[in-house]
């Protein structure tokens, strides 16, 4: 879904070389170091990612085949071409005990093998590459690609009640406005780690909420329910808020409001 999204931001103003499977394996070493001295890029972009997080506790030794050695071989090859790396990593690194938004210098503990593979991604390319950028971002949505608000429209059309967990709070984030901040970073921020989503939180049932309301769906049953009713294989942080204190601190603009994403979002659909 983002790798998709920002290829088409980036084209306008950029020649971006698109690579995904089969032609382009993040798990194989020499494929990559031959893919990066044919294609000669000034920089790398690495979205890819097993997500799937409840799969991935079913299925650990992949998601660390590809979250975190498919990354390490990402930044192998951009150290070999010497060249800098952005990797997109996740909110789920933290266990979401803290009480405030989590910081760029906050100590990461995730919950699940998602996250753990993906904090391992974040470790090798910070031990490998010094011209790197990591952006941790959060509940992405977008025009491709299976997300949250599309699944709660889905389920809104089926005419059940829905039932959302409530006590689980991070902030949605629209993948164009995070392909626009992307951009921004590779292009003219310096190295290091950045928290990018779009500003505000809620819970899980407030988006629904919104959803539904800026859908004209507001009567469709929508129920509250604790994350121990959701039964779902893997454990996820309660606090998943992250503050953009980087973005802040390098004098880059703010993501918009997530209300503001969502509405955008469903213009986008609706015109689709």
């Amino acid at each position: 879904m983002l790798g998709r999204d920002l290829s088409a931001h980036l084209q306008p103003r950029h020649e971006v070389v698109g690579a995904d499977l089969p032609e382009v394996d993040i798990t194989d070493l020499g494929l990559l170091q031959r893919a990066f001295r044919n294609d000669s890029p000034d920089a790398v972009i690495h979205t890819a990612a097993f997500t799937a997080v409840d799969d991935c506790e079913h299925q650990p030794d992949l998601a660390f085949k590809v979250n975190a050695e498919g990354t390490r071989n990402v930044a192998l090859a951009c150290r070999e071409a010497s060249l800098p790396m952005l990797y997109v990593s996740t909110d789920y690194v933290f266990d979401g005990r803290k009480l405030t938004p989590y910081t760029e210098e906050d100590l990461p503990n995730p919950l699940n093998v998602y996250g753990r593979s993906k904090l391992q991604g974040e470790t090798h390319v910070l031990e490998l590459l010094a011209a790197a950028w990591i952006a941790r971002t959060s509940w992405l949505f977008g025009p491709l690609g299976k997300n949250f608000v599309r699944t709660i429209l889905q389920r809104a059309h089926e005419g059940n009640t829905l039932r959302v967990v409530d006590d689980q709070f991070g902030a949605p984030t629209y993948t164009m406005d995070l392909a626009e901040k992307l951009e921004q970073i590779v292009t003219s921020a310096k190295f290091g780690i950045y928290h990018v989503t779009n500003q505000g939180y809620c819970s899980w049932f407030e988006f629904a909420r919104e959803i539904l309301r800026q859908a004209g769906l507001s009567r469709v049953p929508l129920a509250a329910i604790p994350t121990s009713d959701s039964d779902r294989p893997a454990l996820r942080p309660r606090n998943s808020r992250l503050a953009p204190t980087r973005l802040e601190r390098e004098g880059l603009a703010l993501l918009p409001p997530w209300q503001d994403a969502l509405a955008r979002y469903l213009l986008r659909a609706a015109e689709a």
